[in-house]
């Protein structure tokens, strides 16, 4: 019988989380894809389809940080699968 696989936010992208929700110059999708990682870090909790759409953003924007983007990286591995 296979076990189903469970995701949450490793300690490096909930190290990362944290940076940026402290960053007073991170932008809001930022701080919501964030805030969203940090929340699924002892959760089996998933990502929101706002905050998956904010995690989106950050991912495409240049301008995000590397701990911006891994945070990101980290809520949209954890969106709820569409059936």
């Amino acid at each position: 019988m296979a076990m189903k696989k469970s995701e949450s936010t490793g300690g490096k992208a909930a190290s990362a989380a944290a940076k940026v929700l402290k960053d007073p110059k991170a932008s809001k999708d930022s701080k919501m894809a964030a805030a969203s990682a940090l929340t699924q870090s002892k959760s089996k909790e998933t990502t929101s389809a706002k905050a998956a759409s904010a995690a989106a953003k950050v991912m495409k924007d240049p301008k995000a940080s590397k701990d911006a983007k891994t945070a990101a990286a980290s809520a949209l591995t954890q969106k709820a699968k569409k059936k």
